[in-house]
């Protein structure tokens, strides 16, 4: 029997459009560690309304996939590190800092992808993770990313605070 995904474990209420398990007409990929405990891992299969060019999956989807796939091998990560399972608390969150991706080869559709992310390095709040997309056993996409750990509440607030400053300005010049 598979274990619980690492976005059931810590988010089962999450509403991300590519790996919230609550949105419903969303993508919900799952990411498990690998049994070599090292790389991180999901599978997932496009549908037909991710066509780029007839035939090859949409880039924009691949770079979708990495950014939620990487993002939880960095969290993955964290727990790990601290000695925690996904989900307990307080929970870790991680936010893309930085998506560097390099389309090696076209990636046909129907073809199920496997998305292997792994660690790089770490410094402070920031990780590296590298991440690669495989369409059977052909290298499609490599990403080289950097994942920021945050307090989303904070991080959050932080926003909508900047957004209402913003809009002041706006109106009060325009």
């Amino acid at each position: 029997m598979r274990s619980l995904a690492l976005q059931d474990l810590a988010t089962p209420d999450g509403i991300c459009y590519c790996c919230g398990p609550s949105h419903s007409t969303g993508l919900q990929i799952k990411s498990y560690w690998a049994p070599d405990g090292t790389h991180v891992i999901t599978r997932h299969t496009p549908r037909s309304e991710f066509t780029g060019y007839p035939g090859l999956v949409y880039g924009g989807l691949l770079a979708m996939l990495i950014d939620c796939h990487a993002g939880w091998t960095a969290m993955a990560y964290h727990y790990r590190a601290e000695g925690r399972e996904p989900g307990t608390l307080p929970g870790i969150d991680c936010v893309t800092g930085n998506l560097n991706i390099n389309y090696i080869k076209p990636t046909p559709m129907g073809a199920e992808l496997t998305l292997k992310g792994w660690i790089e390095g770490d410094v402070g709040r920031k990780t590296r993770v590298a991440c690669e997309v495989w369409a059977g056993d052909i290298l499609t996409v490599t990403a080289d990313t950097v994942f920021v750990r945050v307090d989303t509440a904070q991080l959050r607030s932080n926003a909508h605070a900047q957004a209402q400053a913003s809009n002041g300005k706006r109106c009060q010049s325009g």
